[in-house]
């Protein structure tokens, strides 16, 4: 599974939000300058965001964008599957498509779908356990431990 340039947009702009929390709302034009997104394409990721409440907007002179709940809250695996959907390796895995007909023609008595479950179980377990809190003070949880 490759992540689109969505899901790395929008949690590189949700994080810049978690970052800039106390200074209230931030308008998208900032958040595109300093993240260096295209501007028309936050705005469509944003509305996603929105849509999963993981950001709320304020309008007026002094409106723009702020996250939904605190740092602590929001995990990744929130803003991945409100930009990308179900997190699946292989399409047979995806909840709403777990026919025979969305992957191939040995979905019922597959020998490697189990493996594509793990998989799937593993990424979600990572993705949900880390916050954005956790990325903005560089948690121990982002640290790869080398295997003796």
């Amino acid at each position: 599974m490759k992540l689109s340039s969505r899901g790395h947009y929008g949690l590189m702009a949700i994080t810049y939000l978690a970052q800039k929390a106390s200074d209230g709302p931030i308008p998208i034009k900032v958040i595109a300058a300093a993240e260096e997104i295209p501007e028309q394409y936050l705005e469509q990721i944003i509305v996603d965001l929105r849509r999963a409440g993981l950001v709320t907007s304020v309008r007026g002179a002094r409106g723009g964008y702020k996250l939904g709940h605190p740092p602590e809250q929001i995990n990744v695996g929130q803003v991945v599957k409100a930009l990308e959907g179900e997190i699946a390796p292989v399409e047979c895995l995806h909840s709403q498509e777990d026919t025979p007909e969305a992957c191939c023609s040995k979905t019922d008595n597959c020998k490697t779908k189990v493996v594509w479950e793990k998989l799937r179980d593993t990424m979600v377990a990572v993705l949900d356990d880390i916050t954005l809190h956790d990325i903005i003070t560089g948690s121990s949880k982002l640290t790869l431990h080398a295997e003796s």
